[in-house]
């Protein structure tokens, strides 16, 4: 496996064996990539530096390939380039220490080399190998003499060497990788490039005034445009009653540096226009620079299938409300001169009024109530008064109420509030209704009413009286259908009865 990391081979450590095999010791070669570093200034001094430690007319950072021994920086030597039949250094990179040749001529391995037969008739060489971080011999740093050496290299010349030897492989390291971190970024950028260009919905890229440079080909294939550079070239493609709002939210964002996101109208190129979402953030790219990148995805199918749920959901609506009217209508008929029932169906119209009152919290598109649990209760005890009269307080947060819960919601307080106007604070001027809504629990996962009744001077009715089907209703709706508990306390000041729910019970 090849390494990508720059760790040194050990000192005194000859090659590894399996990347001396040349096929191998090849292909690690290449994969640094030195042809660009011929006379690589850096290693121009390194050889340069040398020469002169060692005393030597020549030096070399050499590179054995296949068929020829490549300099890759040299002094003394007008050459580039020998080959590698007749290379020193292809001996010097198989070894764990410095190759040092003290008389050429005297070694029966070089002794016919042309290069000491001949032109430039080398007499002394040392060279240290240079060893990739896989174990891989490339080649060595050498100075060489035309004449002999007995003494060879002086102890600091051979540390010299060694280090120097160092520094030129830290150097080719650096080239490799270099080399392979921008291939990989290359790739990476080829990579993103394809599945931008691939994706279906329009993306694009801008500088942090909003300058657009890149916008991928989805857009002329949709609109038939050429790639807008300005936010003014925009205007053509975006339906003209979106075209102000749209821009104006989309240099807010810029002026601001927050996300944008808005829904607009695409106008297509066969004149149709397409509902869009358009998104886009500002993010750092580096070097203190930041940059715009956004995103316009089609969601006309799920702008018009929404469009027709509420639609349909606003019908109903009004139908069920319809409902409750003729509902409440009938029984005002039926019970006309049938003074027997007048009372039951008297109770039976409040409780229709509280039902229709909390369908007014959910039913979709209406604007008049707050759709919160407070604002429920107030509804539901308007009958009773106002918070200005003194007969009743609401406190707490607005938590918003959901469609499921809504009714046993209403039914809940509906009879807290009845039992109140007969027999509690209600029923009595010195009375008064407090309702208090909290969070509790962990994190606030749960929510807790409590309605409390002032009364002191009411008649208000002993533990167990007028409230048998009461506490059923309220056992019903709180424990069977909202998953909570109720505790209700009588004492000489009047009532208090303690709800608490799931959150999710009433939100959900």
């Amino acid at each position: 496996m090849y390494h990508t990391h720059a760790t040194p081979w050990p000192d005194g450590k000859p090659p590894a064996e399996a990347y001396c095999d040349e096929d191998q010791r090849l292909a690690i070669l290449a994969a640094h990539g030195t042809d660009a570093m011929v006379d690589d200034p850096e290693l121009q001094g390194i050889a340069s530096l040398a020469a002169r430690i060692c005393h030597a007319p020549m030096a070399m950072v050499t590179l054995v390939e296949e068929e020829r021994q490549l300099f890759l920086a040299r002094t003394g030597l007008e050459a580039r380039e020998t080959p590698r039949s007749t290379s020193f250094c292809a001996h010097a990179m198989l070894g764990a220490e410095s190759l040092v040749i003290r008389d050429a001529r005297e070694d029966a391995r070089f002794a016919d080399n042309p290069l000491v037969t001949g032109e430039p008739h080398v007499r002394f060489y040392a060279g240290h190998p240079l060893v990739s971080s896989e174990g891989a011999p490339l080649g060595a740093l050498c100075v060489i003499d035309t004449v002999p050496r007995a003494d060879g290299l002086t102890e600091i010349q051979r540390e010299t060497l060694v280090v120097l030897a160092k520094s030129v492989m830290r150097r080719i390291s650096q080239q490799r990788l270099g080399a392979t971190a921008e291939k990989a970024v290359n790739l990476r950028e080829n990579y993103l490039q394809r599945m931008i260009d691939s994706v279906p919905g329009i993306a694009w890229s801008a500088d942090a005034a909003g300058n657009f440079d890149y916008i991928n080909p989805q857009w002329t294939e949709l609109t038939g445009l050429p790639a807008p550079r300005t936010l003014t070239d925009w205007q053509a493609a975006v339906h003209p009653e979106d075209w102000e709002n749209a821009a104006g939210a989309f240099q807010r964002a810029l002026d601001s540096d927050t996300p944008f996101e808005y829904e607009w109208r695409l106008k297509l190129a066969d004149g149709d226009y397409r509902w869009m979402l358009s998104r886009a953030v500002k993010s750092p790219v580096g070097n203190g620079e930041t940059r715009w990148f956004g995103t316009v995805i089609e969601i006309d199918r799920q702008r018009r299938l929404s469009e027709a749920r509420d639609l349909l959901a606003n019908e109903l609506s009004h139908r069920i409300k319809n409902i409750f009217a003729v509902v409440s209508g009938l029984i005002a008929i039926r019970a006309r001169g049938k003074p027997e029932v007048a009372e039951f169906a008297d109770a039976l119209n409040q409780a229709i009024r509280a039902l229709s009152a909390a369908h007014n919290h959910v039913r979709p598109g209406n604007a008049e109530s707050p759709g919160t649990l407070s604002g429920l209760l107030a509804d539901l005890l308007a009958p009773y008064g106002s918070a200005r009269d003194g007969r009743f307080s609401i406190g707490g947060p607005g938590i918003a109420i959901s469609p499921r819960a809504a009714t046993p919601l209403a039914l809940i307080f509906h009879e807290l509030a009845t039992n109140s106007a007969k027999y509690g604070a209600l029923s009595c001027p010195e009375g008064h209704v407090t309702v208090v809504v909290e969070e509790a629990g962990p994190d606030g996962n749960e929510i807790c009413v409590t309605w409390d009744e002032s009364a002191r001077s009411c008649d208000i009715p002993e533990a167990g009286e007028h409230e048998g089907f009461g506490s059923r209703l309220l056992r019903m709706a709180v424990e069977g259908q909202l998953g909570g508990t109720f505790e209700r306390r009588h004492s000489e000041d009047g009532l208090s009865v303690t709800i608490t729910v799931p959150r999710t019970s009433i939100e959900s």
